[in-house]
């Protein structure tokens, strides 16, 4: 069995998104709570408080606070899951010396989600409706069939204000018919990738395309006096461009990366170190544009699902050697076509790497290029 994800849009009415709304608080107040309980308990009495610990503190904090008891049980049990997953997380970061911050509360409007952990539980799938617990029956805009076991329900509000259902699956693997073609790709700035074929992909430059226009919304924004009807319709201008450039860009990796394992029996990509690379501050816009690693998660995650090879390989050398001759030629970033003076090829630079990158997966599975 795998896991796999669905996303609908919700069209709740006006009642229904200020239930919606209402959860959401309510959870945020939860998750606050329970993370100032932790800290106190260890600042004062360096006891450590479990998550079992704090699910015995909500029939507590029902009585207290009447209001939780709007919210369906689960989730705010999720809630405070949450809470034990960022200490967690925390944690594991001390321990191996990494830079952690220790876990934060939630200011109005910083939480956006929550869940129903159990199937059958506090929601029910009727064609183009869900019954959620609390909240009633919400009309969801079911573009195509849930296939497989659901197991979880994640109800998220995005910064532009709209609603999404996302279920978890559990699926049985579907692959696709064998092939033997392999492909290595070179993912770059001045094309998006450049596979072994000899096919280049353009770069479609999602946030450079938009930039003038964030610019000057975001303008207008810090014109505007904060907490006036003004500062929020200009915030949501900012928050709409950016969803509109992360959709683009989202859609590209989909669509590329299902082409790639639709065709492909084996695909080989680099596994490049994107935070190191980002630190170059001249090309830092554009790389973070490229959203690479995006587009590696996606094509990975297909690949699985799909019965496919899926190898990510060292990039160290693979734009310096001939994929030729193996002769090592150097050649500065700004020298885009490979000429080696050893065997006398002459081909694009990034054609070379993708190469060089095919031939470095295919010998790591111990099969010849």
């Amino acid at each position: 069995m795998e896991r796999k994800a669905y996303q609908f849009r919700l069209a709740p009415t006006k009642g229904q998104r200020r239930l919606l709304e209402q959860t959401l608080e309510i959870c945020r107040w939860v998750y606050n709570e329970t993370l100032a309980y932790r800290k106190q308990a260890w600042e004062e009495r360096q006891e450590h408080v479990g998550l079992y610990d704090t699910n015995a503190l909500l029939p507590v904090w029902k009585k207290q606070r009447p209001e939780l008891k709007q919210v369906y049980s689960q989730v705010l049990q999720d809630v405070q899951n949450r809470v034990h997953l960022a200490f967690d997380a925390f944690f594991r970061r001390v321990k191996r010396g990494e830079k952690a911050g220790y876990p934060r509360f939630k200011g109005r409007g910083w939480y956006d989600s929550f869940t129903f952990k159990q199937a059958g539980f506090g929601f029910k799938v009727d064609g183009q409706w869900l019954d959620l617990s609390k909240i009633g029956r919400v009309q969801m805009i079911a573009h195509r069939p849930i296939e497989g076991t659901i197991t979880t329900l994640t109800i998220r509000r995005t910064s532009t204000g709209k609603w999404f259902a996302c279920f978890s699956v559990e699926v049985e693997p579907n692959p696709l018919p064998e092939t033997q073609r392999a492909v290595g790709i070179d993912v770059g700035l001045t094309h998006f990738a450049t596979l072994s074929t000899g096919e280049q992909i353009a770069n479609p430059r999602f946030f450079r395309t938009d930039e003038q226009a964030l610019a000057k919304a975001q303008r207008k924004l810090s014109k505007a006096e904060k907490g006036t009807p003004e500062h929020r319709n200009r915030r949501k201008v900012v928050a709409h461009i950016h969803e509109r450039i992360a959709n683009r860009r989202k859609d590209f990796a989909h669509k590329l990366s299902r082409r790639l394992v639709n065709e492909f029996g084996m695909i080989v990509l680099e596994d490049l170190n994107i935070a190191r690379m980002i630190k170059n501050h001249g090309l830092a816009k554009s790389i973070a544009d490229a959203a690479w690693s995006q587009f590696a998660n996606y094509t990975r995650y297909k690949a699985e699902s799909a019965g496919r090879t899926y190898v990510q390989i060292d990039p160290r050398g693979t734009s310096q050697r001939c994929s030729r001759c193996r002769a090592v030629v150097k050649k500065d970033l700004s020298v885009r076509v490979h000429q080696c003076p050893y065997c006398g090829l002459e081909i694009d630079r990034d054609l070379n790497a993708a190469l060089n990158i095919l031939a470095v997966g295919l010998h790591s599975l111990g099969e010849s290029p």
